[in-house]
């Protein structure tokens, strides 16, 4: 097989692979958003709008600030990222299946 052909069937594994150590990293970019005092410039425009006292929760969140009651803010932030990659990859690979139909 050509050196193309090695590459196009490794690539999912090599893309894997980096959304692992990602996932891996996540309570690091946590950890270093805590120490800058980091915060999400869309709730800062909603809280100076006032539009944060009108807003209506339609459906509860999965994981609510990207954490797990009871895992504290780093492991928490672990276990969310995970979870989110792992459904969201499944859903990705799922609606591939159904357009290569």
């Amino acid at each position: 097989m050509s050196a193309a052909v090695d590459a196009a069937r490794d690539a999912p594994r090599r893309l894997l692979a980096v959304v692992a150590v990602l996932v891996a990293l996540s309570p690091a970019f946590a950890w270093g958003a805590a120490r800058v005092g980091y915060a999400e410039p869309l709730e800062n425009a909603a809280e100076l709008t006032g539009a944060s006292d009108a807003a209506v929760t339609l459906v509860p969140a999965l994981f609510p600030d990207y954490s797990v009651a009871g895992l504290g803010p780093y492991l928490g932030t672990l276990v969310a990222g995970a979870v989110g990659t792992a459904l969201v990859f499944v859903l990705a690979v799922g609606v591939g299946r159904l357009l290569a139909r």
